[in-house]
């Protein structure tokens, strides 16, 4: 009997081998922009990478990177920002120095009236009418300049503020899958890579990965825009579902991560159960005559984080647990380790007594 492929290991291999045949640079910003354009999650992004044409500079692929994986070119990012800091606070210096000198000039003015002031006894010389005319004239100047200073402060903290907002939206935008609005698949991994940050008392919950069977037909069936509407209405049921107490995540095409806050093996597959149910009740139009497509079917591969040391054994035996579902015919639900009389869940809430 032959291994199983695991689905994420051949879509590694073909990026692999097309960087190697495209003569791309095996950096891992290029590896990362490759994958996305094989995967077809993003068709913008596939439509200007086949634009490129045969031969792909790493200058074109960088002017790609920057527009849709913004996070690999943060250092240029944070230069901009920096250098623009830099000028706004070289701004703030020289308008201090400016008051400085603002400052002397209206203190010698006022230095010189008030001699002028007591030194004259006659209320009506024309010095002391002088003087008092210039103290004034100089106080009406500081009272504009303040104004003034006022008003550049302010506009330098709105375009500091803008600086800020723009590092915050770039942040965002690591986190967040463009078409669906759903977290990404780094949103997903970051969240699972909390659940082990204790490794002796890891987070107890469930892992499912969900992929709709025959994706790949009926994505050229209905074509790019229908898939995109598609892949659209597949994720709102997937986030209805799944509610605000869990993570719905989407991974890449028709692929879904769903990683629940317990190890309640029956709440999760009830849930999991009810995205599948829900999904045979989308009528998926056909572009062609307008009729209905047959039911939609989606399998899933599940794993207790009880079953795995680490987050990266939980995402491959879910991984494993989906190909197995995928490989009996789709429509299927595969629990990992179920079937394997030896296993013996492990139970983290027991206390473990160290060895003397």
């Amino acid at each position: 009997m032959q291994p199983m492929k695991n689905p994420a290991s051949s879509i590694a291999l073909r990026v692999a081998t097309a960087m190697h045949q495209m003569g791309i640079e095996g950096l891992p910003r290029n590896y990362e922009l490759v994958y996305e354009a094989y995967s077809g999650s993003n068709p913008d992004l596939v439509r200007e990478f086949i634009a490129l044409g045969k031969v792909k500079t790493q200058e074109a692929l960088d002017a790609l990177g920057r527009k849709y994986l913004p996070h690999h070119h943060e250092d240029g990012l944070l230069a901009r920002h920096n250098n623009k800091v830099r000028a706004e606070m070289s701004s703030f210096i020289s308008l201090l120095n400016q008051e400085k000198l603002s400052l002397t000039d209206y203190g010698r003015l006022i230095g010189d009236a008030t001699k002028g002031i007591l030194t004259d006894t006659d209320l009506g010389n024309p010095e002391l009418s002088r003087s008092i005319q210039a103290l004034k004239a100089a106080t009406d100047q500081r009272v504009a300049e303040n104004s003034n200073v006022v008003k550049t402060v302010v506009e330098k903290t709105e375009q500091l503020a803008d600086v800020q907002r723009e590092a915050d939206q770039v942040e965002q935008a690591k986190f967040i899958d463009p078409l669906t609005g759903m977290g990404s698949r780094r949103a997903f991994n970051k969240a699972l890579a909390k659940v082990y940050a204790n490794p002796e008392l890891p987070t107890l919950c469930g892992l499912a990965v969900g992929e709709i069977d025959e994706f790949g037909k009926l994505a050229d069936h209905l074509g790019p825009t229908v898939t995109e509407r598609f892949i659209k209405q597949i994720a709102k049921v997937v986030k209805a579902v799944a509610g605000k107490d869990d993570l719905a995540c989407r991974f890449d095409g028709s692929r879904f991560g769903l990683l629940f806050y317990t190890s309640d093996q029956e709440e999760i597959s009830r849930i999991v159960n009810a995205v599948r149910v829900k999904l045979k009740a989308t009528a998926v139009v056909n572009a062609g005559s307008n009729g209905s497509l047959a039911a939609l079917t989606m399998s899933f591969g599940i794993c207790l984080s009880q079953q795995a040391p680490n987050a990266f054994d939980l995402m491959s035996f879910s991984e494993r647990a989906l190909a197995s579902s995928k490989s009996a015919g789709g429509d299927t639900v595969t629990i990992y380790g179920a079937t394997d009389n030896s296993y013996v869940p492990k139970d983290w809430l027991i206390y473990k007594p160290h060895v003397v």
